[in-house]
């Protein structure tokens, strides 16, 4: 991270299917070696599925599912006294949805099976229904965030 600016803020070109601003950061995480095309492909195709299976709007259950996974507190070392100690930090918004989508790719690639779109759409709707490694891993941060809840005074 420089110490001398802080990072820009660059503007985005909103998806003109569904005209979501988040679904079109989470194209571009879902995206690699800059093939956006593909990445869109992927994204649209898990949506109609998703739309398919349970009858809902897709972009509704992508938006339920990020909110489901999307943290509320992170863990953060602080070095206090020779001592290293893990301190409960709020996230901002843009950094807890973030931080799912990530969480929801990440846990869909690592699944097994079939083509990515349908491990994709299955992640979203576990998501979606609070189940799955990434509503798990959520959880998890939550835990050892309430157990460590004594160090949060060393925040600055």
């Amino acid at each position: 991270m420089s110490r001398r600016h802080r990072a820009k803020i660059r503007d985005l070109i909103v998806e003109s299917k569904y005209n979501d601003l988040a679904l079109t950061k989470f194209i571009n995480k879902v995206m690699k070696h800059g093939k956006k095309n593909l990445a869109r492909k992927i994204v649209y195709s898990a949506l109609n599925e998703i739309e398919n299976q349970l009858k809902k709007p897709g972009i509704d259950i992508f938006n339920q599912a990020v909110a489901n996974v999307s943290p509320d507190v992170i863990l953060k070392s602080r070095r206090v006294g020779g001592a290293n100690y893990q301190v409960p930090t709020e996230l901002p918004r843009e950094k807890s949805n973030t931080l799912a989508m990530r969480w929801i790719i990440e846990s869909s690639r690592s699944r097994s099976g079939s083509a990515y779109y349908l491990r994709l759409a299955r992640e979203l709707m576990d998501a979606y229904n609070s189940q799955g490694p990434a509503v798990k891993r959520k959880d998890d941060i939550h835990k050892m965030a309430e157990a460590n809840k004594a160090f949060a005074h060393f925040k600055w």
